[in-house]
């Protein structure tokens, strides 16, 4: 369902306004319809990054830019807490802004490719704070196109690992 959500993207919004978009989250949203924080990529080479209202207008498929910033703006990038799986995090532009990912996972994957997309075309020293850098660095173990996978997969070990300590009986 996301690849054709990215597609329908990438085609009906920012084809035409001559930009690659590289990844998408779905983030809550005020009012009716999907909120979309997208992160793409200028044919001047500069990143954007912009919130996008999905809405659906007898049948047709409606997407609106309703927030605009550039990387180059971005001071930092706060996960919250690096420990606990929550969606919660904020990016510092010149005002913070509290966003809410769809999960845990795709909150990662935005910052994967926010620092992904700084390190290609910006090389300055992006602030991402309260994020697990196992998770973050593309030279992890983990690392692979499907990522918030192999996320839920390591999540998934980890808690195997406890229950199956919990359930060794102390001598």
């Amino acid at each position: 369902m996301s690849s054709l959500v990215k597609e329908d993207l990438a085609r009906r919004l920012f084809g035409p306004r001559r930009q690659r978009l590289h990844e998408f989250i779905e983030v809550e949203g005020a009012g009716a319809g999907r909120c979309y924080l997208c992160a793409a990529v200028t044919k001047s080479e500069e990143v954007e990054i912009c919130m996008v209202k999905h809405s659906r207008v007898d049948r047709e498929e409606k997407y609106e830019i309703v927030e605009k910033w550039f990387l180059r703006d971005l001071e930092m990038i706060d996960g919250k807490e690096a420990d606990t799986d929550n969606p919660y995090f904020d990016m510092h532009f010149h005002k913070v802004y509290n966003l809410e990912a769809y999960s845990c996972a795709s909150k990662y994957t935005f910052a994967r490719t926010l620092n992904k997309l700084n390190e290609m075309y910006l090389k300055k020293d992006l602030k991402i704070v309260n994020f697990d850098d196992t998770y973050l660095n593309d030279d992890s173990i983990w690392s692979s196109n499907n990522r918030d996978c192999l996320v839920l997969m390591r999540i998934c070990f980890y808690a195997s690992n406890l229950l199956c300590l919990s359930l060794c009986p102390l001598s």
